[in-house]
């Protein structure tokens, strides 16, 4: 048994005092036998900057929202040169159901005429070509693009590894007992990165969104049927104490 002091990494440093990782490996298994169906197909976007404009409109709203915004937003402007060209309110009013359209419209637009000078056109598949930390770099200089969106636009549209954490992800990492609750999202890819294999990256995060979104939910968590409780590897659910299995 492992007590809730032990696993909990101290936020003190970034000397991280990673979980164990048959624990974390553990979790990541059930996950998959429960959610795996419902994961789209691993599939790496053919144009980058599809996936980095519909990952800003993602920010503080959900995927309906936020799919709604993309698909108005396309609907209306056939290219993304066509959208740097617009006015910033024709592109607030096409992305208003993401909700924050002023504060989206101006990272969109100006995020687009960053990459129309580096690149001369209005697309990311020359990042490709790139040093991974040269795109880090690069993206990471973009308006409104901070850990969670570049680590998805890096996994999901370059197929670069990159553990992307978002509420849920987060949440769920606390409660399990892999870092302690003062860990910012930032840290917690870090710790997530050193100890899932860059092989299950996709899947393990695709897995603990299902689960929070569906057990286990930032209100009235159902403990009562999470495998996790069951199998005793989750401290929230277990009052401190997990099996190493």
């Amino acid at each position: 048994m492992t007590t809730l002091a032990k696993k909990y990494p101290s936020p003190s440093s970034n000397n991280f005092d990673l979980p164990d990782q048959q624990w974390v490996l553990s979790v990541i298994e059930i996950l998959a036998g429960l959610w795996g169906r419902l994961r789209p197909a691993k599939k790496i976007r053919e144009e980058p900057l599809d996936g980095l404009i519909l990952t800003i409109l993602s920010q503080n709203t959900n995927d309906k929202n936020r799919d709604q915004a993309y698909k108005l937003l396309k609907s209306r402007f056939s290219q993304w040169s066509d959208v740097l060209k617009a006015t910033h309110d024709e592109i607030a009013a096409a992305i208003r159901p993401a909700g924050l359209s002023n504060i989206k419209a101006s990272r969109i637009k100006e995020t687009l005429k960053i990459i129309a000078n580096r690149f001369g056109n209005c697309s990311l598949k020359q990042l490709r070509k790139m040093k991974k930390e040269d795109i880090i770099e690069f993206l990471s200089s973009l308006p409104g693009v901070g850990p969670k969106t570049l680590a998805c636009v890096l996994l999901f549209d370059l197929g670069i590894p990159a553990f992307p954490v978002d509420t849920h992800v987060s949440r769920i990492c606390k409660r399990i007992g892999w870092v302690h609750p003062q860990r910012s999202p930032r840290e917690i890819q870090e710790i997530m990165e050193l100890t899932v294999p860059e092989n299950l990256y996709w899947s393990a995060h695709l897995d603990l969104i299902s689960h929070g979104r569906n057990i286990c939910m930032a209100r009235k968590p159902k403990c009562e049927v999470c495998p996790l409780n069951e199998h005793n590897l989750c401290l929230f659910a277990s009052g401190g104490k997990v099996n190493d299995r």
